[in-house]
């Protein structure tokens, strides 16, 4: 057995791509056999969140402390470094497959309550292949608990054509970005990309532009799709996100240490921006019964 579990393989057209158990992420994304997304081997720890889903929240809650109703909770801080938590409570854990087919796969994982989160929740993330449209993922949330529960997911793939994001074009749909502080804690208040190296509204050149930062204010398309588009002249990858994920955090990996820094462009879509446990921004909140779903996808473009 592998580190990241069993590997749930679906196929369309050109294109190909493999799930793994561990976290339910996205282990590979293929279109002719070129890959759309960084991935990683399947016996090896997930470098630097490749692929993975992130609920109950994405990215980080300040000092892990959050205040929900009437009370005060603090989350287990799994980046000690800065003093975060980080990337939600699931993607480590085992998903278990409820339906296979040749071009989609169901995950589901129960999450029960624990330290700094007594709520429970039922989630689930679908992968399906289309040969025109590529890849559609789904994520849902369903509160299965007696009490309200705060919530907020996100996903975590690297876009990626094989060579350094200095030399590729990014585009990104988004009018307004979040300053963060130095341990990537954001401001509250969303800042007008125009005249930052943050405005890429028209398409232009990385070059050594350094991001780490959340996207808000998405301009959508007639199918209410926000889009993030990584072009290199002769190739392009596209990411897009619907209406359930206001915000998109873009990184350019400087901080990774392994020699793929600046190779991939991660590009995360989001219900709410970092922190959003305290600060409250766009935070979910599931009464008991109550479920939420969100759709996002990669493709060639």
């Amino acid at each position: 057995m592998t580190l990241s579990g069993n590997q749930y393989e679906i196929f369309a057209g050109s294109y190909a791509a493999v799930v793994t158990e561990q976290g339910g992420g996205l282990r590979v994304l293929c279109h002719d056999g070129r890959p759309l997304i960084l991935s990683y081997d399947a016996d090896e720890l997930v470098p630097a969140a490749s692929g993975q889903l992130l609920a109950p929240w994405p990215n980080r809650v300040d000092h892990g402390r959050y205040r929900f109703g009437e009370e005060s909770y603090r989350l287990p801080i799994n980046e000690a470094e800065r003093d975060n938590a980080i990337h939600g409570l699931v993607r480590w854990d085992s998903w278990s497959v409820t339906e296979h087919e040749r071009h989609r796969v169901r995950l589901a994982h129960r999450l029960l309550g624990r330290a700094g989160y007594p709520f429970r929740l039922d989630l689930t993330v679908e992968y399906s292949l289309d040969a025109a449209g590529g890849l559609t993922v789904r994520q849902s949330a369903h509160n299965t608990g007696s009490r309200p529960a705060p919530y907020g997911h996100g996903a975590h793939p690297y876009l990626t054509l094989g060579r350094p994001l200095d030399e590729c074009e990014l585009a990104v749909s988004a009018d307004r970005y979040l300053r963060v502080d130095e341990r990537a804690i954001p401001e509250r208040a969303p800042q007008d990309v125009t005249g930052t190296p943050h405005d890429f509204r028209t398409p232009r050149r990385l070059g050594d532009t350094v991001i780490d930062n959340p996207y808000t204010g998405l301009r959508r398309d007639a199918g209410g799709r926000a889009w993030v588009r990584l072009r290199d002249g002769e190739r392009s990858v596209a990411l897009w996100a619907d209406k359930a994920h206001p915000w998109l955090e873009l990184y350019t990996r400087d901080e990774v240490r392994d020699g793929s820094a600046r190779i991939g462009l991660g590009a995360e879509p989001m219900t709410c921006p970092p922190n959003a446990f305290a600060s409250g921004t766009d935070l979910i909140v599931l009464k008991p019964g109550e479920e939420f779903a969100g759709s996002w996808g990669i493709a060639a473009d």
